[in-house]
């Protein structure tokens, strides 16, 4: 009995955790033009998620188009490396809501920048609420 619950119970884990993407996923690959790389600007983006969830992340550049995205786990980080030099604006999807942040990263030739996502971004902070239609537009 001991080692059908067991087998049950590994089983159930290895479903669950199946279904939960792995940071650096391409998440949304379909709904999005290709990514936009610049290999001659040596300039890169880690994000970081300190968040209690999972979250999936676009940037754009200063005219607000998309140059790429990914998904980050509760926790993990992820570096966008190749950017082009620009102003981004940081987008991100937390659970169910869409955000944007108020503050613009710029990106200058060689620099290496962080964002940190460290609070439940439903809460009042430096993000205000987008539409579904902002995040996915090309």
């Amino acid at each position: 009995m001991k080692k059908i619950s067991l087998i049950i119970f590994l089983i159930a884990a290895s479903i669950v955790s199946a279904q939960r993407g792995q940071t650096g996923d391409k998440t949304f690959k379909d709904r999005f033009p290709p990514e936009v790389f610049n290999e001659v600007s040596n300039a890169s983006l880690l994000l970081i998620n300190e968040v209690d969830h999972d979250i999936i992340v676009s940037i754009r550049d200063q005219n607000k188009k998309y140059l790429r995205h990914v998904y980050i786990r509760n926790n993990e980080e992820y570096v966008f490396e190749d950017l082009p030099i620009t102003r981004l604006y940081v987008q991100f999807k937390s659970k169910a809501f869409f955000y944007e942040d108020l503050d613009r990263t710029v990106i200058n030739y060689g620099e290496k920048h962080t964002f940190n996502f460290y609070f439940d971004a439903s809460k009042e902070g430096n993000y205000f609420l987008i539409t579904e239609e902002e995040f996915f537009k090309p």
